[in-house]
């Protein structure tokens, strides 16, 4: 009988691990730098060894937070540590290509701007479809571009 709830007990937890598994995934929790220039440690610790620069706006996966350190990932997938009060909830997305932004989520839409791989937009909406709606403050011509990136364009998401 004992042998039998075992059989029980480990055919019920690899009935649950995938639902566990994917739920995991499914709550990556994302921020950006805050900073103009936020520095990556090896550790959690300002003595520790300082690895990479982040720009402001750069989106992070966090991994763990410990008191005033977070360990994240970026878009290689290095993890790393950075101070907590250089980032912030605010959502960024990172163009792994370059794409076309159009009016509408759908490839027939209006075009409305291009955006070159490495640029940082803002997220506006999730994704649907396969589409997510960005925004992108233009430097040179000091206007918002507004619309619609495939989700498989950017990191962050």
């Amino acid at each position: 009988m004992k042998q039998h709830k075992q059989h029980i007990n480990l055919f019920a937890f690899f009935l649950l691990l995938p639902g566990l598994l994917f739920s995991s995934l499914a709550l990556a929790e994302f921020r950006s730098v805050s900073v103009p220039k936020a520095i990556l440690y090896d550790s959690p610790s300002p003595q520790a060894n300082k690895l990479f620069i982040l720009g402001q706006g750069y989106p992070v996966e966090v991994v763990v937070t410990l008191a005033d350190w977070v360990k994240v990932r970026d878009k290689q997938g290095a993890l790393n540590w950075i101070e907590a009060k250089q980032l912030t909830p605010k959502r960024t997305l990172l163009m792994i290509a370059n794409v076309e932004v159009k009016q509408t989520p759908e490839a027939a839409g209006v075009l409305v701007g291009r955006l070159e791989k490495d640029v940082v937009v803002d997220f506006v909406e999730p994704a649907k479809n396969g589409w997510v709606k960005i925004k992108h403050r233009d430097s040179l011509n000091r206007e918002d571009l507004t619309g619609f990136i495939q989700a498989s364009a950017v990191w962050g998401l």
